[in-house]
């Protein structure tokens, strides 16, 4: 058994970034992952989706190029095979990556599947049957999370979303269970591309953490695009009908799909690790349960990112990885993560963006926010002939006139509410934002010149 100063459990953003630099400060440390390196977001999240969704997104440009003077003697094809093959070759490029950063800072990796034979021991079995065990003084469980599936008669028919990224042909009918962040942007890549696609989901609106005005306005968007939603709904079977597989909804309805796809969210990914037997406490869904230094029921023994169920974002695990190396490894005991004002992104069509308070967070808060709204077409679809528009809106607080809220539904939402996340976070007012020159035509302008509030909901 040979010992390390440092053992990180998952080779994701969180567990990499922490590797590295508590190598980088000195440490001696391993790394043990049996799957691909990079973890969700490199191998079945954020990356491959944001690929997905810009090949998708050729579609709808074609079409509105026609608008603008283009023409096609044939109308572009699509070729889904090329697009996976593509961005499979950049997934396996992002993998080297990670194995190289990782041996360039001098960490050990063991590849293979790690669960606790003791407190601070791992012992990892290999995809041979082999076993070893390594032990350190430090333990990081970063072993991020894994597709929840609801456990419905014929849930042996779904495809979760981490399936999404191994299809190999374009389905025609798509049914998707779930309204959040991976269900919508999922739907809009399928619909994009030609696919009949249903979204069922058990609340009366979309992406339930998002302000009131963002979850309607999405969802009228979304709907012009072409995707039929099932609110306030849920499946309650999955039945085989030949090529076909039937869901049946709560209110009776039956919706045939080529594929019929769970993505109802995440959970943590912390089962067969043995935490129980070493006396390391979970909550909810199996998530870690740990202190503001990330520290758990056991001396000396750390977890961060999804397995912990706080923000499933992977900012977050790489600023709580960066933390905990300082703090153990770097000499900076007193190092915190802030999780306010964090920044957050849904690639669907529309995009969604937001950072700060929602209106009703606001109002919860104890504060008497004052509402800026407004709603457009953007300039493009002047010409394109599309019928989308754009919503923007801000949270002030009456009293001190600080932005409190950002919120963006439209193109390149991502890109705006970034740079207003930097604003929020030196503590900008709204007067300081009205003295700011806009850039014209731009739609960003947009949150700069916003004027006269409009009446918020406890009004």
């Amino acid at each position: 058994m040979e010992d390390f100063d440092f053992v990180v459990l998952g080779g994701g953003s969180g567990g990499v970034r922490a590797a590295r630099m508590a190598a980088g400060f000195g440490a001696k440390v391993a790394l043990v992952e049996s799957g691909r390196l990079g973890g969700t977001c490199v191998n079945v999240g954020c990356v491959p989706k944001k690929l997905m969704v810009y090949g998708a997104s050729f579609a709808e440009r074609f079409h509105e190029a026609r608008g603008f003077g283009w023409s096609f003697d044939t109308p572009p094809r699509f070729d889904w095979a090329r697009l996976v093959d593509a961005r499979e070759k950049e997934i396996r490029r992002l993998n080297g990556i990670y194995e190289k950063l990782l041996v360039d800072a001098g960490v050990t990796v063991i590849e293979g599947f790690g669960a606790f034979e003791e407190p601070r021991t791992i012992r990892v079995t290999r995809a041979d049957g082999s076993t070893s065990c390594v032990r350190g003084e430090h333990v990081l469980i970063a072993t991020g999370g894994r597709s929840r599936m609801p456990p419905i008669p014929g849930a042996e028919h779904w495809l979760d979303s981490d399936g999404f990224f191994s299809l190999r042909a374009l389905p025609k009918r798509v049914v998707i269970a779930g309204g959040g962040y991976i269900g919508v942007e999922l739907a809009s890549v399928f619909r994009a591309l030609g696919s009949e696609v249903h979204v069922v989901h058990r609340n009366a609106e979309l992406l339930n953490a998002f302000d009131h005005d963002v979850r309607r306005f999405f969802a009228e968007q979304l709907e012009l695009h072409g995707v039929t939603l099932h609110l306030g709904r849920t499946i309650e079977r999955l039945d085989r009908d030949g090529a076909s597989v039937v869901a049946t909804l709560d209110d009776g309805t039956k919706l045939a799909a080529d594929l019929q796809l769970a993505a109802v969210g995440r959970v943590p990914n912390t089962a067969k690790l043995g935490l129980a037997e070493v006396g390391i406490d979970t909550g909810r869904d199996g998530a870690i349960l740990v202190d503001d230094a990330f520290q758990t029921a056991r001396p000396n023994v750390y977890a961060l990112g999804d397995c912990v169920g706080r923000m499933q974002l992977t900012p977050v695990a790489l600023a709580e990885g960066m933390t905990l190396a300082r703090r153990l490894f770097g000499g900076q005991p007193d190092a915190s993560v802030d999780y306010d004002l964090v920044p957050t992104a849904v690639f669907a069509t529309p995009e969604v963006a937001t950072v700060g308070l929602t209106e009703e967070a606001a109002w919860h808060r104890g504060e008497r926010p004052k509402i800026f709204r407004s709603t457009f077409r953007p300039m493009k679809h002047t010409l394109s002939g599309q019928p989308y528009r754009m919503m923007m809106k801000l949270v002030v607080c009456e009293t001190t006139d600080r932005v409190l809220g950002v919120h963006v539904v439209g193109p390149d939402a991502g890109e705006i509410v970034q740079g207003f996340a930097v604003a929020l976070r030196v503590g900008a007012t709204k007067a300081q934002l009205d003295a700011t020159i806009g850039i014209h035509p731009t739609a960003a302008e947009e949150l700069v010149t916003m004027r006269t509030p409009v009446p918020s909901m406890h009004v």
